[in-house]
């Protein structure tokens, strides 16, 4: 048995709810100028990536800092959510100022998750350095920015497993750092993100199932 799928002594549980935010940050999107990509990209990949029934809260907003900011505390502090991911609003541009609002309402920062992205990304296009996506926590939750596009959100989150060497998306630690944080044990279909765990990790036996 790898780390990978070390199941821990209740295994066979119900597994728990994992609140989800989701958020497309986009003026033309949130104005109707355009159909926007970004929540549907995130809600088919981890509709399909994670195990645990997931409830959703979905928003749709301009890039405006302010607006950014309130809308990721209220996700966190109010919708409870264990997990966050932001998509769009992270290059140089004056408007892009995703990082800065994601920053704004951080206890801690990430800075791994982000150096992954612009790794995986820099296989594509030299431009990935011109990226800014950052990763904090705040309180128990988990926030993440993603790129905007849904191959590269799909690329980054998932990684690329038939490179030489294999690069990992970044997906395989967000469990474990939910983990971390005292959130709920999430399980992954190891065939498109395998969730990488240390061989003493455990799924603590009080977790509630369900309601």
């Amino acid at each position: 048995m790898t780390p990978h799928d070390a199941p821990g002594p209740d295994a066979a549980a119900p597994l728990e709810i994992v609140r989800v935010g989701i958020v497309s940050i986009s003026d033309r999107a949130s104005a109707g100028v355009y159909e926007d990509k970004g929540l549907p990209a995130l809600r088919d990949w981890l509709g399909r990536a994670v195990r645990n029934e997931i409830a959703w809260s979905t928003r749709l907003i301009a890039d405006d800092a302010p607006t950014i900011s309130a809308t990721l505390a209220e996700l966190v502090d109010s919708e409870r959510c264990d997990l966050v991911l932001t998509t769009g609003g992270t290059g140089p541009a004056p408007r892009d100022v995703t990082p800065e609002a994601t920053l704004a309402i951080a206890d801690r920062v990430m800075p791994g998750f982000g150096e992954q992205m612009r790794q995986i990304s820099l296989r594509f296009v030299p431009t990935a350095i011109l990226s800014r996506q950052v990763a904090v926590i705040r309180g128990r939750s988990l926030v993440i920015n993603l790129p905007g596009q849904p191959k590269s959100i799909a690329e980054t989150l998932e990684g690329l497993p038939a490179a030489t060497p294999p690069v990992p998306g970044i997906f395989a630690a967000v469990p474990y750092c939910i983990d971390l944080i005292g959130g709920p044990w999430i399980e992954t279909d190891p065939a498109l993100c395998a969730a990488f765990r240390p061989r003493t990790a455990q799924r603590p036996a009080s977790r509630p199932a369900p309601t």
